[in-house]
């Protein structure tokens, strides 16, 4: 009897626990079980393993094993650990080392020639393996950039299972194994991508508007004809948003490896933009699914800006379930033995047209809509959503004025006034753990000594008794109002600050 023991990492979400694999060979009738709440996924593995160790020269037809993942409470889901479980197999058979395989994290499929295969979620797998303490990973040729990610950690790699075997043997000899490679935090910035302000013409509310969501963390409605430049305006908002931090690239980095978004030249510092179309369902936007539940749409623009436009064509559904994702910056979906979280914290930017056909703007002239047809397409767009978005803004279609003007501010320019802005804001928060004016609870805007003069707040205070904000916009206008007295260097807000943002709060969702 013996027993040979590795590791993996079980992914839950982002959060990964390090898992110990066991391999038992008893004696008995030929078999290879394996327990620990394995998917289906996983229980075919022994399949794998069997087919990649005869390649590997070393059969395991005629034994019996036992496999078992530690703590076996936490369900275990995908391919993933392959790998690890046929090097717990060869330890228990002798072939590979003990000492060298027992603490070290392996994370890949294995194909029946015995290479080493591609897996979802290799960075969080190896972020939770150095939380944990482990020092060295081995993963698949093509997941080794994705890893190297990490810093503090030895990635090591091999082609097929017999050069991982051979390098184990090696490095029990005091050699230096061939297929070994050492990568800790390797990092080529990723170039940004070519998009600028500068290349949007005319649209000068509209800029502004993205000024002021980009300097407090506002989501944002463009409404306007097709054409008027709505997908440019949200498309270069990213571009004056603040680089991440390389934690914050990470976090994000780690969602979108579970569904193989991971570039491979490096950590990008630009903020993700993600844009799913407006046939997405809930599952696609929110996260979940009938089988491994995988990040959505929402879960991979963390940190970044999720775009939805046209807007009014998504299910309300849909569009409702990202009523909760807003508010707390995470989502979380249950299942009956599982409950997953993912990251949310996005900005988010909404584009629709005044009406079906898109040319009820203006006077209306050329629109072919019927009245009921223009309330029912304003009314996809009303009521608890719309009640979270700070800015509401009409972006007209562009003239030949606009064409013939001067070049407006560059991306680069407004950047740095939105950094100036940031500033402010943290300096001010900092103590209080928030750093961006979208984040303070509205009751502490209130309250003193935040809480503003009534001859400030007068304009605001009367659409309140008149019904035409609710407690949550006044307090959402309270937040834009502070991010505008930010972007103009003032220390509190003016009353021109306060109708400014209530302003872009009652522009309204959709012309009716």
């Amino acid at each position: 009897m013996s027993i040979g023991v590795t590791r993996g990492v079980a992914l839950r979400g982002i959060a990964g626990h390090v898992v110990d694999i066991e391999c038992h060979i008893g004696q008995g009738l030929p078999s290879f079980d394996i327990g620990g709440l394995p998917d289906t996924a996983l229980r075919q593995a022994s399949q794998r393993v069997r087919a990649a160790t005869i390649s590997a020269g070393h059969s395991l037809n005629a034994r019996q094993l036992t496999v078992n993942l530690s703590p076996a409470a936490i369900p275990k889901h995908g391919t993933g650990f392959d790998l690890g479980i046929a090097v717990a197999a060869l330890v228990a058979c002798g072939v590979v080392p003990a000492e060298a395989a027992s603490r070290v994290v392996h994370v890949a499929e294995l194909g029946l020639d015995g290479r080493l295969r591609h897996v979802a979620g290799v960075l969080p797998s190896v972020l939770a393996a150095q939380q944990a303490g482990c020092t060295h990973v081995v993963v698949a040729p093509d997941d080794v950039p994705e890893a190297g990610l990490v810093e503090g950690i030895t990635v090591s790699t091999a082609t097929t299972l017999a050069g991982l075997v051979e390098g184990y043997q090696m490095l029990a000899k005091g050699e230096l194994p061939p297929a070994a490679t050492r990568v800790a935090g390797a990092e080529e910035p990723r170039p940004g991508r070519r998009l600028d302000l500068v290349d949007v013409s005319g649209q000068h509310e509209a800029r502004a508007a993205l000024t002021l969501a980009a300097a407090g963390g506002h989501h944002v409605l463009l409404n306007g004809p097709p054409g008027s430049g709505k997908t440019m305006l949200a498309e270069r908002l990213v571009t004056i948003l603040p680089p991440l931090t390389r934690e914050q690239a990470l976090e994000s980095l780690a969602v979108r490896s579970l569904v193989g978004g991971v570039p491979s030249s490096g950590v990008d510092r630009m903020p993700p933009f993600v844009a799913p179309h407006h046939s997405a369902s809930v599952a696609a936007l929110v996260g979940g699914g009938s089988g491994a539940v995988l990040p959505g749409a929402v879960s991979q623009a963390h940190h970044g800006v999720l775009f939805l436009d046209e807007a009014a064509e998504f299910g309300s559904a849909v569009l409702q379930a990202l009523r909760q994702p807003l508010e707390s910056g995470e989502v979380v979906i249950a299942r009956s033995r599982e409950r997953v979280a993912y990251p949310a914290r996005v900005q988010l930017v909404l584009a629709a047209n005044p009406c079906p056909c898109g040319e009820g703007h203006g006077k209306g002239l050329a629109c072919r809509c019927r009245p009921t047809e223009r309330r029912a397409y304003a009314a996809r767009l009303s009521g608890p959503l719309m009640d979270r978005v700070d800015i509401q803004v009409q972006v007209p279609k562009v003239s030949l004025a606009d064409l013939s003007e001067d070049p407006p501010d560059s991306s680069a320019a407004v950047a740095e006034r939105v950094r100036v802005a940031r500033a402010a804001q943290e300096e001010r928060w900092r103590p209080q753990g928030w750093t961006l004016n979208s984040e303070v609870p509205g009751p502490f805007l209130r309250r003193s000594p935040w809480r503003l003069p009534s001859a400030t707040t007068a304009t605001l205070d009367r659409a309140l008794d008149l019904g035409q904000v609710t407690v949550r916009g006044y307090d959402r206008v309270l937040r834009l109002a502070w991010t505008s007295a930010d972007l103009h260097g003032r220390p509190t807000p003016s009353a021109a600050d306060v109708g400014l943002a209530l302003m872009y709060r009652t522009q309204g969702a959709v012309a009716a």
